[in-house]
């Protein structure tokens, strides 16, 4: 099956020969960057720019080293992309995946399931559509919990419970579909602990400090969760993930892990939870048309529904699993 994969910007037609590995230094502006700033085919040794904030689209990422790959995907209260890829090749040279959500969407029987007709989404189970980025969890995922503020104000031990169960219905392939479960990736929550996500306040990767963390804080006002994953390329195969930290928007939003009819505007921990650790796992959103999978681009307040898996969320983990 199809699946998504970073994408090389071409140089400006017409402009400057575009720095490259041992080309020499090259001089960038003091702030946030952008891929116009940093071109594809750049290098981030000649440029000094490891560490340095690149932003598209309301988006941002804190450019890794060399070999390594970032990723934020942000689920936004209004359905609109907030995400984009960065990947650094071994050598330093940038290539970026800014590709939009629809481009993304794959079935097997036809090379894209495309955007669908706006109010017109399939059922859960009729739906084949998926998205996949480029990397997966060769091993295990091993994840902490945050010792501060939890969404919900649930208390640890509740929220791990939640965590835990998200991230194993990804794990598992569960669905009401009657698609067994073909998929062989694991996770293990480890511990709490004080390190945070490494995501900033206006939903910004930050530079990883090597631990996966689930938490929660404050971030840009129409993000109602974060998730920032690293990976490694792999020869032949999917990028290998190295880190994957989640952060809820406790600033902005409600959330509850027990929904109730009088619910208004309050969002199902459990939904957005597993919405994001598809993202962990290798999953990428889908637009329009597709509203009934968990990797719907948004997540709808007062609802469950993406607490289970709709046929193409199962098919995009057996693309990658």
């Amino acid at each position: 099956m199809a699946a998504a994969t970073a994408v090389s910007l071409a140089a400006p037609g017409g402009g400057a020969a575009l720095p490259r590995a041992g080309a020499g230094a090259c001089a960038l502006a003091s702030g946030a960057l952008t891929p116009d700033d940093l071109p594809a085919g750049s290098s981030v040794l000649d440029c000094a720019a490891v560490g340095r904030l690149v932003t598209h689209a309301g988006a941002g990422v804190t450019v890794p080293e060399p070999g390594m790959t970032v990723s934020v995907d942000a689920l936004t209260e209004d359905g609109s992309l907030h995400g984009f890829t960065l990947a650094v090749a071994a050598d330093g040279t940038v290539s970026y995946d800014l590709t939009d959500t629809g481009a993304h969407a794959a079935a097997p029987d036809h090379a894209h399931a495309g955007a669908g007709a706006p109010g017109r989404a399939r059922a859960a189970c009729a739906d084949d559509a998926y998205a996949t980025a480029d990397h997966k969890e060769y091993d295990t995922y091993e994840w902490f919990l945050g010792d501060g503020a939890l969404p919900a104000n649930l208390a640890p031990d509740d929220a791990r419970r939640a965590f835990e169960g998200a991230i194993g219905t990804i794990t598992a392939g569960r669905n009401d579909c009657g698609l067994g479960d073909a998929v062989t990736a694991k996770a293990r929550f480890l511990s709490r602990t004080a390190n945070e996500a490494d995501i900033d306040r206006d939903a910004h990767c930050m530079p990883r400090d090597g631990m996966s963390v689930w938490d929660a804080g404050d971030l840009s006002a129409g993000v109602v969760a974060t998730t920032c994953s690293w990976s490694r390329a792999v020869s032949g195969g999917p990028d290998e993930l190295r880190e994957a930290d989640v952060r809820f928007n406790i600033g902005d939003h409600a959330f509850t892990d027990r929904l109730t009819d009088t619910c208004s505007r309050t969002y199902d921990v459990r939904s957005v939870a597993t919405h994001e650790a598809g993202h962990v796992f290798g999953l990428a959103h889908v637009g329009r048309g597709h509203e009934s999978q968990t990797m719907f681009t948004n997540s709808f307040a007062c609802s469950t529904t993406a607490r289970t898996l709709g046929r193409g969320d199962v098919l995009g983990l057996r693309a990658l699993y």
